[in-house]
């Protein structure tokens, strides 16, 4: 049964832009001038932090343009529309589209925080990570408490300040942690450390939150020929090969992610823990879990591998595949586990389909039956999240 009109959409990776105002209203006078603000630099409004340049990178603004006027060069705020920056704005892009609520990850910061990780300044960027959430959770999301999914970052160079954050932020409602799919690209350690990362994932178990892992939160650009580039805002030298190389295989990130934390023994010292795959697709599951469950029969043997926990046993404990316009995926639901996928609408984003999300929806889900549809669209999401109907 295809899409209904009862059939509620909620999205669990939508994009906001950041207002200028948003950190100079909640930053110390002294320091508005070293904060995030906009310049006006060669006829673009580019982001100004500490000394960097950061462009307002077009290709995540393109909605209600067509694609071929889409482009990776910086863009003005009046070349957006109102709903890239406007909560009030976007929840009318929103039931233009039929869309519910939505989980809006972050622009300037990175999708995992990253620019405030790379900071010199750690003071100053612990302030913008705390500024960044109270305008996320206290302004954007208080606009529409039914349509806007609280989230928020963690000073990561610091475990016990993004603990403290954490607990913070729950105490507000948010109900995940944007998180870097890759530490090790930021300079952290790897989600094999034992003892790093203890004091953020004993939050999140405490506090329920679950950890999103957004493809590229980690800057890195996956693809041979972009091997060499990180993906730091401002700073990203392309190859010769054309981007297009790495949009292809961005969702690969979360392959290497999700290989990472199932042989990592997280998951068995915190049974709480939920990740979620952002923007990562679900096609690949299928084939990454058979892939691990081979490996893990025949390797446990001689390292340090859970001798019990079957990999694939772990992905459907703790983790929930996620997809914007996915038909193999979606053919192959129930190998990625029917109860741990959702939708994504990826709103201004240009994976987007708005204003034809639900149409393109309706499209993709034809076939499945109703109460999937319902999951898939809606339940999952919300019992992953926390965020039931009011």
């Amino acid at each position: 049964m295809p899409l209904q009109d009862y059939h509620q959409i909620v999205s669990v990776d939508d994009h906001l832009i950041e207002h200028p105002m948003v950190w100079q209203d909640r930053l110390p006078e002294k320091l508005k001038e070293r904060g995030p603000r906009i310049i006006e630099q060669n006829n673009k409004h580019v982001w100004h932090y500490d000394g960097d340049i950061f462009p307002t990178v077009g290709l995540n603004a393109v909605a209600g343009k067509p694609p071929e006027e889409w482009g990776i060069d910086p863009v003005r705020y009046e070349d957006m529309i109102p709903g890239c920056y406007d909560p009030k704005a976007r929840v009318k892009d929103m039931d233009v589209d039929g869309v519910e609520a939505a989980l809006c990850f972050p622009s300037l910061p990175g999708f995992g925080g990253g620019v405030f990780q790379r900071a010199k300044d750690k003071d100053l960027a612990l302030l913008n990570v705390k500024a960044w959430n109270d305008f996320y959770i206290d302004e954007w999301c208080a606009t529409a408490p039914t349509r806007f999914i609280p989230m928020s970052l963690i000073p990561m160079w610091d475990p016990e300040l993004s603990a403290a954050e954490i607990r913070r932020t729950a105490a507000m409602g948010s109900r995940t942690i944007s998180f870097p799919d890759a530490p090790v690209p930021l300079g952290l350690p790897s989600f094999h450390d034992k003892t790093y990362w203890e004091p953020v994932w004993d939050a999140c178990e405490e506090t329920g939150q679950v950890l999103s892992l957004h493809f590229g939160s980690g800057s890195y650009v996956p693809g041979f020929s972009f091997s060499g580039t990180k993906a730091i805002p401002g700073q990203v030298v392309l190859p010769d090969a054309p981007f297009a190389v790495a949009i292809t295989v961005f969702s690969t990130n979360l392959m290497w992610s999700l290989v990472d934390l199932i042989f990592s023994g997280v998951l068995q010292r915190h049974p709480k823990l939920q990740f979620s795959l952002a923007e990562g697709g679900i096609g690949w599951i299928p084939y990454i879990l058979e892939r691990a469950d081979f490996v893990w029969e025949r390797h446990r043997y001689y390292q340090p591998i859970d001798f019990d926990a079957r990999p694939s046993d772990l992905y459907f404990k703790h983790f929930w595949g996620c997809f914007i316009d996915d038909e193999f995926g979606v053919e192959n639901r129930h190998k990625a586990g029917i109860d741990r996928i959702m939708l994504e609408i990826d709103y201004p984003h240009s994976d987007s389909n708005w204003p034809n999300s639900r149409k393109r929806a309706a499209e993709v889900l034809a076939n499945v039956p109703d109460n999937e549809v319902e999951m898939i669209t809606e339940t999952n999401a919300r019992r992953m999240l926390n965020f039931p109907r009011v």
